[in-house]
Formats: C-alpha cells, sequence, structure tokens
C-alpha cells in the first residue's frame, strides 16, 4: 500500500475557516484538519510541500513520518508547520485504522473511557447585557450542558479600569446565579491583561468558584504567567497557543499552569498531545484540550482524549455553521453533559467532498480587541450535534 495523493481543503465555517486534510491510496482515504485561524494559505502551502515527500510513501509508519517531517524543517517549532502536520498526522492515522478496521483509539493501546465532559463554548450572545447573557446561559444547561465557558472582559486589553472590572465581574455573578451551584463555569481571559490587572481579577473572581481562569497573560510570557499563578486563588488554564510538547513542558516546569489547554490543531496532531498530556500527567496536572475547530479536529481529538488517563474535560462549540452537518458524516452525541467517543474504524467520519465547494472560505477577522466582537460570528449557528433526552434531540 502506498500513498498516491495529499490533499488540502478549505472550507468556510463559523468562527473561522476549517482546513481538511485527505490523503489517499489506492484502497483507503483518511482524513484530517490543519485549522489554524487566520492563516489558511499558509498552512495550505505547507500541506501541499509536506505532501509532495509523501507520495510513494507506506502511509502506515506514521512516527517516522512525523519525525521527518519536523526534522527536515528548520522553522520545526513555528504553529504553520504544526498545524499542517496536525491534518497530515490525522489522515493518516484515519486511514491507517480503516484499513485494518479498527478505530484510531485502538492505534493508541485502546480507550481509557466511553465518554468526556464537555464544556459549552460560543454561546455567549453580542452586546453586555448582563441579564440578556445570564438568560442565555441558562438556556445552555437546560438545554443539556453541565458546564459552560464565556470571556466577560471584551474587548480589554492589559488594564481594566475598576469600572470596567467591576462590570465584568457582575456578569460573571449574573451568570453564576442563572446556572446555579452545580454547573461548572469557566471564565476566559484570551491573553489580555498585564500581570496586575490580571491578579486582581483571578481574586474578584474567587467568590464565584470559577473552575479556572483561562489564558489571564498572553503567551509570550511564561514568566508572567507564573507570576499570576503564584497570587490566583483559582485555578489557571493556558497553552492553546503552545505548539509543542517543549514549550509545555516549560510552562509545567515553572509552575505557571495548573491545566494544560493543547490544541489537536496546532500542536502537530493526535501523537503530539499525548506526548504533552503524558508530560502533565508526570506533574499531576490535568488536561482540557481546547477544541474549537471543525468536525475533523474533534474526532482526532476524542480519540486521542479516548487514550490518555487526565483529560478531564473537553471544550466544544454549543453552534457552528448550519453546513457542518453536511460536509462529513460526523454524528456526535452528548449523554448527560458528556460527549461520547465514536467507535467506528478510523476517526469515525468521511469528507463529503461533493459539498465542500459549496462553501467556500470566507473572510474573517480577529476580533478580541474591537468593538465588533461577538457579533461578527454568523447569526444563523446552529447546534450540530444530538443532546439526548432533548425535546427534538438536537441541542
Amino acid at each position: 500500500m502506498k500513498i498516491k495523493t495529499v490533499q488540502a481543503f478549505i472550507v468556510g465555517g463559523f468562527r473561522c475557516n476549517w482546513i481538511f486534510v485527505k490523503i489517499a491510496t489506492s484502497d483507503v482515504v483518511g482524513v484530517g484538519e490543519a485549522t489554524l485561524e487566520f492563516n489558511e494559505k499558509s498552512v495550505l502551502g505547507a500541506v501541499e510541500a509536506i505532501g509532495e515527500t509523501l507520495v510513494g510513501e507506506d502511509p502506515f509508519p506514521i512516527a517516522r513520518h512525523c519525525d521527518r517531517i519536523i526534522r527536515n524543517n528548520y522553522w520545526r517549532t513555528n504553529v504553520v508547520l504544526r498545524a499542517a502536520l496536525s491534518g497530515i498526522e490525522g489522515a493518516l492515522y484515519d486511514l491507517k485504522g480503516k484499513a485494518l478496521g479498527v478505530p484510531v483509539y485502538e492505534l493508541l493501546g485502546g480507550r481509557m473511557r466511553d465518554c468526556l465532559p464537555v464544556y459549552a463554548n460560543t454561546w455567549r450572545p453580542g452586546g453586555t447585557n448582563r441579564d440578556e447573557v445570564a438568560a442565555k446561559a441558562a438556556k445552555i444547561v437546560e438545554a443539556g450542558f453541565s458546564a459552560l465557558k464565556f470571556d466577560p472582559f471584551f474587548p480589554a486589553h492589559l488594564h481594566m479600569n475598576a469600572r470596567d472590572r467591576n462590570d465584568a465581574i457582575a456578569m460573571v455573578a449574573a451568570v453564576r446565579q442563572a446556572i446555579g451551584d452545580d454547573v461548572e463555569l469557566l471564565i476566559e481571559g484570551h491573553g489580555r491583561f498585564d500581570v496586575q490587572t490580571a491578579i486582581m481579577i483571578a481574586r474578584s473572581l474567587e467568590a464565584h468558584r470559577p473552575f479556572w481562569l483561562e489564558e489571564p497573560v498572553g503567551p509570550e510570557s511564561i514568566g508572567a504567567l507564573a507570576d499570576v499563578r503564584r497570587h490566583s486563588p483559582v485555578p489557571i488554564a493556558a497553552g492553546e497557543r503552545t505548539y509543542d510538547q517543549f514549550q509545555a513542558e516549560d510552562l509545567l516546569r515553572y509552575e505557571a499552569v495548573d491545566v494544560l489547554q493543547p490544541d489537536i490543531c496546532h500542536v502537530g496532531g493526535i501523537g503530539e498531545l499525548r506526548a504533552i498530556a503524558m508530560a502533565a500527567h508526570g506533574h499531576l496536572r490535568p488536561v482540557a484540550p481546547h477544541n474549537v475547530n471543525g468536525p475533523v479536529g474533534n474526532a482526532m481529538t476524542l480519540h486521542a482524549a479516548a487514550s490518555l488517563p487526565n483529560v478531564t474535560i473537553l471544550e466544544t462549540c454549543s453552534v457552528d455553521a448550519p453546513w457542518r452537518r453536511d460536509i462529513t458524516t460526523e454524528d456526535v452525541h452528548i449523554v448527560d453533559g458528556r460527549m461520547q467517543i465514536p467507535n467506528t474504524p478510523g476517526l469515525g467520519l468521511e469528507l463529503n467532498e461533493d459539498m465542500l465547494a459549496k462553501y467556500p472560505p470566507r473572510e474573517f477577522g480577529f476580533h478580541h480587541y474591537s468593538k465588533i466582537g461577538y457579533g461578527a460570528r454568523s447569526p444563523d449557528a446552529v447546534p450540530w450535534y444530538t443532546i439526548a433526552g432533548s425535546e427534538d434531540e438536537t441541542a
């Protein structure tokens, strides 16, 4: 069995464009995901360049291929390379699992769990009206989620004056009251703050019992993040902008995080996410993968998480583009706040290639620090999964 073709597709999504990778032999096709927000063309070029070196090769020695790809790239720590590798490695695992008739997690040593707790992201309405935000949070819980995350600090950068800080904390308080004490509340920072502001915010959040405060400072300085963690009364999560196991190990070594959040589409794929998770396990730190990419990335993350002992919770988009259900055969079920792990061969889904061209790439801007904010996302977004027990079996 030899690799005949390596192709990449860019498809318009809800919060970003998705990048899918397809690797084909004469008999089997595998798919992976290489989504990297706002860098689609760079990743597409990287996939094409790497793909040329794989044509004619045996697809089964995945670790050997990944090691060679990294070794032969002088700029081996950059996120464009890692994203491209994520899609290629995911497609190779999918292909191998399908060829052998087993789920990908069986290639990783078997699954340790059948399902994984999930928290909802992308649910927050636009605007700053705390009553509207709290009401929407309550609806997310009613729909079947037992944990949710949002950023109440939008669009702050570095510093936040007392009035704005108080308004943000009041929104957190309103959400906590709306969802009750038995629902986990996760607070996103998007790397907004300087150390002083981050510490003040962390202390103000303590009364509302957050599961964590995520990325309180930017990813540039591990020392700054460690400073915040030393003074924070709430757990600190970070790592979605960490691109390999060596950077993740620095976060652990400098005691900068309580929870690591690698993104399978940004770190180099399933193998690298597992390496990061096991490094965290050596410090008895949990891992909660960053997971707001597309359907194939979600499947890759589920299979990796199935094989790991210390994945505690998984991020998921509560809504996505209405055509997400059209472009793959994805079939995701959430039961009692837990996403079920598929047991079909490979990653458990196929691309509907005839549908991909119907949803071309869209123009996306970076809105974390602008007034456009959440309102920039498509208003026609819908749930893309099935929640058992809901009235229409969808959220």
